[in-house]
């Protein structure tokens, strides 16, 4: 390993001398982290963005990684004029709203990736969101990457701290960065798809378990939030392949072999959400049916009900017509024969429609 303190490196202890005698510059509250890396370790000290890429262009070696969080086009201006970036990216960083991307400006790689979480179920209600996106937007020049986060989640910070922990990784460049982040987000799209299959194999028990109610509601939302999901992981798929395959020098040749993993991952993913959106065509067709037939079972028993109420109702009207001249009027067993033959006739008619299953 090189002497550590004179590059400025950390040491097992986390001890290290500072490459140059300086005052910390402030971190902007946009700005996550502004960090310099040198063979896979982080140099000590607050940097910004500018002394950050004059200190590795001095060296001729490492780069830079800042990390930002819904910049202004007013904030991200001064570091777009210092690292070069194309204005049609800084616009797409800053507006976000955009699909997943691979483009290339000049020098400078620029890739739009959609983030995904999981909505908590103790908090969920019925019309809010299952599956959370945002959007991550990731800058990659020869000594620089630069991430621009849109949302709540999928913060880096975690990804930062993996990679410092392993400096051989690091240590082969930007590139390696692009790798993490893509790796990070396509298994966060695992994660979702694994909850959204339990969700689904238990909304499938319920369609199917007889004598249940479902919401078709229910359904209905749950295949809008993996159509949300298909939108951000199939766009994807064309980039991820065209970084395994070499889509440019700047990727460097021992991480596209990684590019290669996270794009088997990502076509995983691909053929379950694909998957998923065909059962939950199925479980809405089969739902519609079984409400359908649900209807059809109330109509029945409505029609047989109003089927025995309409017999001793008719034969009320006809004795109701007040005419001096009717059988049985004057008899005094008309009245009580009148009354048994509704009760019989009303108890035929139950029998009939319960043998039939209309009641």
């Amino acid at each position: 390993m090189p002497n550590l303190p004179s590059l400025g490196l950390r040491n097992r202890n986390g001890r290290a001398a500072q490459p140059l005698a300086r005052k910390p510059a402030p971190m902007s509250a946009y700005v996550v982290d502004c960090a310099v890396y040198v063979d896979g370790h982080r140099l000590d000290g607050t940097w910004n963005h500018a002394d950050a890429i004059e200190e590795v262009r001095r060296r001729g070696t490492g780069f830079v990684w800042i990390g930002l969080h819904e910049p202004t086009e007013e904030q991200i201006n001064g570091i777009a004029e210092t690292f070069g970036l194309h204005e049609l990216a800084v616009e797409d960083a800053v507006h976000a709203h955009q699909r997943p991307k691979l483009e290339r400006y000049d020098n400078t790689l620029f890739m739009v990736l959609k983030t995904v979480r999981y909505a908590d179920t103790a908090h969920r209600t019925a019309t809010s969101e299952i599956v959370d996106t945002g959007e991550l937007m990731v800058f990659l020049g020869r000594d620089f990457v630069i991430t621009v986060r849109h949302g709540k989640h999928a913060e880096l910070s975690d990804l930062r701290c993996r990679l410092e922990d392993d400096p051989e990784q690091l240590a082969l460049g930007p590139s390696a960065v692009l790798h993490g982040v893509a790796d990070t987000v396509v298994d966060n799209y695992l994660d979702v798809t694994e909850a959204i299959q339990d969700d689904i194999d238990e909304i499938e028990a319920e369609v199917f378990e007889p004598r249940t109610k479902i919401d078709a509601e229910q359904i209905y939302l749950m295949k809008r939030e993996v159509m949300e999901l298909r939108r951000a992981v199939q766009p994807l798929s064309k980039p991820m392949q065209r970084l395994a395959e070499g889509y440019t020098p700047m990727i460097a040749e021992d991480v596209r072999s990684y590019f290669r993993n996270v794009e088997d991952h990502l076509a995983r993913v691909s053929e379950m959400v694909g998957a998923f959106d065909e059962l939950l065509t199925t479980l809405v067709d089969a739902t519609l049916a079984k409400i359908t037939l649900q209807q059809n079972t109330d109509m029945r028993k409505i029609s047989a009900w109003v089927a025995i109420i309409s017999t001793p109702t008719m034969i009320a009207g006809i004795y109701g017509m007040n005419f001096d001249f009717m059988p049985e009027t004057t008899w005094k067993f008309g009245y009580p024969m009148v009354m048994v033959v509704m009760l019989i006739a009303c108890m035929v008619l139950f029998k009939i429609f319960r043998k039939n299953k209309w009641l």
